[in-house]
């Protein structure tokens, strides 16, 4: 057991995941770096720890039911709770126009980045109403805003991105459901844009470096009980839906 906030970072190994990771390590917080690559999150977790944070791996793979019920198993044999999740493990596939799209690809997509963000949510959900400071942070992207898929003068309004952006659109509705059914009980539920960071999902071409890109979803993950639940954000404050 640790006397520090306890969270878990799901696609932890590389990229966004991992710099959130490293940051909460930094602020103090016990960090399970959620992979399916173990060997890569062990020794991702080794220089966290060396740099003076306390982290470890966990085996998951969000898209696997009994991945996933170990992974819980594990966490609430070893800490009986659960402080902070951040829904991170996200993928992109896109290879077509909509109208060719093949569903096979939209299903890959949405696997991860939608039913594995609920499949996750829902299974350590007992473990974080077990927390004094219950957090969720399901890291989306501003191209699940509607809003601005809609306006002419915005960048996206021109893209035809169909798998990856309904998947966050769907991504942001899930975290306002399930912000909705938890107002009561302390826990704090929002969807985070973390912005155009250069990952290797984006093949590095995003216009902003890790370290700014884990600004916003680390700032949720650590809001106290007076934050804001059921919203939308990136580092700069509130987006449109």
């Amino acid at each position: 057991m640790t006397d520090k906030r306890i969270a878990l970072v799901t696609g932890a190994n590389k990229g966004i995941g991992l710099g959130i990771a490293r940051e909460l390590g930094r602020q103090c917080v016990s960090v399970l770096l959620g992979c399916r690559n173990t060997a890569q999150g062990k020794a991702e977790a080794e220089r966290i720890c060396q740099d003076g944070g306390e982290a470890r791996v966990l085996a998951l793979d969000v898209t696997d039911a009994r991945s996933i019920d170990a992974a819980v198993a594990e966490v609430g044999r070893d800490f009986g709770r659960l402080d902070i999740l951040v829904n991170n493990a996200g993928v992109a596939r896109e290879t077509a126009n909509p109208s060719e799209y093949k569903l096979e690809d939209i299903r890959y997509v949405f696997d991860t980045n939608f039913f594995g963000l609920i499949a996750v949510t829902q299974a350590f959900l007992p473990l974080i109403r077990k927390s004094k400071t219950g957090c969720i942070v399901n890291v989306t992207s501003d191209m699940g805003s509607m809003t601005r898929n809609t306006d002419p003068a915005h960048p996206y309004s021109g893209l035809t991105v169909l798998a990856y952006t309904a998947s966050k659109v769907a991504a942001n509705v899930a975290s306002l459901m399930f912000a909705r059914e938890l107002k009561d009980s302390g826990i704090k539920v929002n969807a985070v844009n973390p912005g155009y960071t250069a990952t290797e999902m984006n093949q590095f071409r995003g216009a902003q470096p890790i370290e700014e890109g884990v600004i916003a979803p680390v700032r949720y993950a650590l809001i106290g009980p007076d934050g804001p639940t059921g919203g939308f954000f990136d580092k700069d404050g509130p987006l449109p839906w």
